[in-house]
């Protein structure tokens, strides 16, 4: 039997955010998707990295037995590399990054992950995820302390225990070897999805929409129809039977890169050494000549063009006038969590400017120190957390608060158990102890 690919990618920087720092990868061989953090200043170029030491393996697949070893080498690379640029550039310190990526060798597929970004796999109509969140909260809920649905709205949800880049130690991957099932549908995500669309409805859009571009399109835009507070990025990709396809329905196998990793932010990684397919994919770009006929109209054209640009203009400004009030009355509602002065401050509105008018103010300051808390924490407060509601902001002013006493037991907390998954080929049990640092996105 030969199986093939059929992908998708997609990523929109969401609502509420500015910059994008989620990319991703789809080739004939390969998917990779990375979520990035550490602020605009560095959560791009950490996925970047990330998408750049690992799209080669599109082009030169290694064995089936290899699979496993060709990934880990790949993003443990990258990690590297991120490891040196936070070193030596003190805008990039604290940068680092999510990743899952599967690599196809005939029917067998190996897979890593660190991070919280998913991978899922819909077969016979049952939506299974095949990652486990390294994260605060899910060590929460494996040993029993909250439950599943207390999970999705823990104001820590977002801490991250393991991730590429800017921490000390090995790098802790869960791995896995699969065989690919004719008809199977795969998911790869960034929370930017899961942690806004319910698992139902994820499930039923993969169901009913077969084409895996509209599919991919109409998960961005449930997203984006829920509020989309993050980057919201995915990959969906069909594995097909290479011979039940009929003539000239061939899957493309031109590599799709979406999200920071598609932008300017190439020429500052590796990315941009990209040789092949990945070469081929992030240099695309439509090129031709008029010919006579066309160059008889295209003065005509032009003419128009810019006379429905002026109208287009004029409409829009009318448009955005009238719905800046409105705008700036939503954002009334909104909240977030940040360092000022010293002190954890609780902010109104959105960490962002209009030209010279900034669309918040403090609150109310804190009496927390900022100076009290633990690294990863101050780390944190350097991007604003931003809440829908003042309540939700004072409870993550709450848990920064708890970062101050030290647990009654006097220890630590255990580090949390790697994720299980099938067929593994590997376990971060049997690799040497990792000081796990948290990260929040």
């Amino acid at each position: 039997m030969s199986v093939q690919f059929k992908y998708a990618a997609r990523s929109d920087v969401g609502i509420v955010r500015s910059n994008n720092q989620d990319s991703a990868y789809a080739g004939p061989h390969l998917l990779v998707l990375a979520d990035g953090m550490g602020g605009p200043a560095g959560g791009d170029i950490a996925s970047s990295v990330a998408v750049a030491h690992l799209a080669p393996l599109d082009d030169d697949v290694p064995s089936a037995d290899d699979l496993i070893d060709q990934l880990r080498d790949a993003v443990e690379s990258a990690h590297d590399e991120l490891m040196n640029r936070s070193d030596t550039d003190p805008d990039l310190e604290g940068l680092g990054t999510t990743c899952i990526a599967i690599l196809r060798s005939g029917t067998k597929l190996g897979m890593v992950h660190i991070g919280d970004s998913r991978a899922y796999l819909l077969r016979e109509g049952e939506l299974k995820q095949l990652t486990t969140d390294h994260t605060y909260v899910q060590h929460l809920v494996d040993t029993g302390r909250i439950s599943a649905e207390d999970a999705e709205h823990h104001p820590m949800r977002n801490m991250i225990l393991r991730a590429l880049g800017d921490t000390d130690g090995e790098v802790l991957l869960d791995t896995s070897v699969r065989e690919a099932h004719p008809a199977d549908r795969w998911l790869l995500a960034s929370d930017g999805l899961f942690g806004v669309v319910s698992h139902e409805t994820i499930t039923e859009t993969l169901l009913e929409i077969a084409d895996v571009g509209d599919c991919a399109d109409e998960l961005i835009n449930l997203a984006l129809r829920a509020g989309a507070p993050d980057n919201v990025t995915v990959i969906v990709c069909d594995t097909v039977e290479t011979n039940s396809l009929r003539d000239g329905a061939q899957p493309s196998t031109v590599p799709q890169i979406v999200g920071a990793a598609a932008t300017d932010r190439l020429a500052r990684t590796r990315a941009s050494e990209f040789s092949g397919a990945a070469g081929r994919a992030a240099k695309l770009r439509p090129s031709r000549e008029l010919d006579e006929s066309e160059e008889d109209t295209a003065a005509p054209r032009h003419r128009g063009r810019i006379i429905g640009r002026t109208l287009g203009a004029l409409l829009i400004a009318i448009i955005v006038i009238g719905s800046l009030a409105a705008g700036y009355s939503w954002t009334r509602t909104q909240f977030y969590v940040a360092e000022d002065d010293g002190v954890v401050t609780v902010f109104q509105g959105i960490p962002q400017r209009l030209g010279p008018l900034a669309l918040s103010d403090i609150h109310h300051r804190t009496d927390i120190a900022v100076a009290d808390l633990p690294t990863y924490a101050k780390e944190r407060l350097a991007t604003p957390t931003t809440r829908s509601s003042l309540a939700e902001a004072e409870a993550i002013v709450e848990n920064f608060r708890d970062l101050l006493t030290p647990p009654s037991s006097g220890g630590t907390q255990p580090a949390p158990a790697p994720a299980q998954s099938e067929e593994p080929t590997d376990s971060p049990s049997s690799r040497a102890a990792h000081p796990e640092v948290p990260w929040l996105l």
